[in-house]
């Protein structure tokens, strides 16, 4: 049986040692809903109770789409006190994991300048939330979202301030198998501390990829964390997901909620 809604403890392995421990007290969540972000762009919207005001992150979806899991990330940001806005790129399409085929030629059709306009409004919708402190959003995508994290953290490095990118595709690939330009050239624009998270069993990233990032951040002098889990491959953290790996999930999550306490506070 599957599990959702994991409250994550410490797996002890090194890397976690990073971070400052996650508090594993769960706040009370108002019920999400989907938000009118711009003209055609909603998004799903969840807040942390009371009111607050507190930090926000946004969620940058998988080339599946807006789905059921994404908006479960919501839930879970915001049960950790933060804001969560997933803006919805496709415009209300998504897909079954099982369609991988039909998810990709859908991802082709997504232009970068596109995501980061709809990126740009969700920014400007959590600038005018009460409930949201505006100095202090990050954002954390998932596979196609994870390479719009870097991107994002490139185009809108005056308002993000992190970013967390799982097994994101695409970032330093020679060549993209799926023809999207790499994204190494926009790395001296990055001012905000970024986390790339990785599977050593994603078939879809190779491992030199991983080194090309880092050698790009490195020589921009940028704050940054990458971390390969050994047993994992891609899309290691959703349980709704054949390729889900459980010890690599949870620590995986709790780094994350670590990074943004550290970075969003």
């Amino acid at each position: 049986m599957k599990r959702r809604n994991l409250l994550f403890a410490s797996s002890g392995i090194a890397i976690a040692a990073l971070f400052t421990r996650t508090n594993t007290t769960v706040a009370k969540t108002n019920p999400g809903q989907m938000v009118t972000l711009a003209d055609g762009l909603s998004g799903y919207y969840v807040i942390p109770s009371p009111a607050g005001p507190h930090p926000a992150v946004i969620v940058q979806m998988e080339a599946f789409g807006l789905n059921d899991n994404i908006k479960e990330i919501c839930d879970r940001l915001a049960q950790k006190g933060y804001a969560a806005l997933a803006p919805d790129f496709y415009r209300g399409e998504t897909f079954a994991y099982t369609n991988v085929d039909a998810a990709v030629a859908k991802l082709k059709t997504l232009k970068d300048d596109t995501a980061m306009a709809d990126v740009a409004s969700s920014l400007a919708f959590l600038a005018q939330r009460p409930e949201v402190k505006p100095a202090t959003i990050g954002t954390i995508g998932f596979c196609m979202g994870g390479r719009l994290v870097y991107l994002a953290c490139a185009t809108h490095a005056d308002k993000l301030k992190a970013g967390v990118a799982f097994y994101g595709g695409g970032i330093a690939a020679n060549p993209d198998p799926l023809g999207r330009p790499a994204l190494l050239d926009r790395t001296a624009e990055i001012k905000a501390p970024i986390m790339l998270l990785y599977g050593a069993n994603d078939q879809l990233i190779a491992a030199d990829e991983h080194a090309r990032i880092a050698l790009a951040l490195s020589s921009q002098k940028k704050r940054y964390v990458i971390s390969v889990f050994p047993e994992a491959g891609h899309g290691f953290l959703s349980d709704r997901r054949d390729s889900y790996n459980q010890p690599a999930a949870e620590e995986a999550w709790e780094m994350t909620i670590s990074f943004f306490q550290r970075h969003l506070a």
